[in-house]
């Protein structure tokens, strides 16, 4: 990456979005979230494929609700979406410290207790549109490293990546195994999302919303190779759009339980249950149910 020739004109563009990033961390907090709905109708209007994967998620995972409501809950995952890129913009270029009057952190002493059993912690989060600004304003109370997937465009994945060592210890690609054992085991707090979809080879089937998800194994085997306590986390914004919530829960016990489905399904348990909290906040962009079990066809 450091070979790199980042004054190339094809990295223009990629500069510019930079740029763009820096400006909008630095707008009044009224005009960042105009920026961000506009982002997000624009996106909901115009990005009709990830319209299309989002209506059919919530299809799936909310059919208790009439058309009308599913189209509206569309809608506002578009715009609390597009609110999530300003926020992330500012997680990744400015100091947290100056939103500390914005956040409050319920159930801190959960996470404290682990970390005080010297094991280290593995840290369950989920991919709500203020990931990037959660883990920013969570470093305000516990320092953590945070497992991630590489950007593939090299100058992005330079300036995502030196954005996230800054925020937390260390940022591990999500491929680094042994990575993340070893800072788990020298008594690290560990961030993880495990709620995507990664494939058949490293997943097991589990209901999420009751639909079976192809759900990773990961997090049980994290916790099997280093006897860490794991923790669940949500993080969301609050109905003021002005405030956030950080929000510990007791640890998962008994975890891992030697039945991998089990495990998955644990894990889905708990971030299906932070989604119905605040549903429009969520990643619904991806394609979550994309691998199917053996002979069931495709949703999307």
């Amino acid at each position: 990456m450091s070979h790199q020739n980042f004054a190339h004109p094809r990295y223009w563009p990629v500069w510019f979005a930079i740029g763009l990033m820096y400006l909008a961390a630095w707008l009044p907090w009224r005009l960042k979230l105009w920026v961000g709905k506009g982002i997000g109708l624009a996106a909901w209007r115009f990005a009709r494929r990830r319209r299309h994967i989002t209506e059919t998620n919530l299809r799936l995972c909310f059919p208790e609700l009439d058309d009308d409501r599913q189209a509206r809950l569309v809608r506002e995952t578009f715009v609390a979406n597009g609110i999530g890129i300003m926020e992330t913009a500012t997680g990744w270029c400015r100091d947290p410290e100056h939103l500390r009057h914005r956040v409050t952190y319920k159930g801190e002493h959960h996470l404290a207790a682990a970390q005080a059993e010297g094991k280290g912690v593995l840290v369950v989060g989920i991919h709500f549109s203020t990931l990037d600004l959660g883990g920013a304003l969570h470093s305000l109370f516990f320092p953590a490293d945070v497992v991630y997937r590489p950007h593939d465009n090299p100058l992005f994945e330079r300036f995502m990546t030196r954005a996230r060592n800054r925020i937390f210890g260390r940022a591990i690609d999500r491929h680094d195994l042994r990575g993340v054992v070893r800072r788990i085991k020298a008594g690290h707090i560990v961030w993880y999302s495990p709620d995507q979809d990664f494939g058949r080879d490293v997943s097991v089937f589990a209901p999420f919303f009751g639909v079976e998800a192809a759900s990773i194994k990961l997090t049980a085997k994290i916790a099997r190779m280093t006897g860490a306590p794991v923790v669940p986390l949500m993080f969301h914004r609050n109905p003021d759009n002005r405030t956030y919530t950080i929000e510990c829960h007791p640890r998962l016990e008994p975890f891992p339980t030697g039945d991998d489905v089990a495990d998955a399904a644990r894990v889905n348990a708990f971030i299906e249950t932070a989604i119905r909290k605040h549903p429009e906040q969520y990643l619904w962009l991806h394609r979550r149910f994309k691998t199917r079990p053996e002979g069931e066809p495709g949703f999307y």
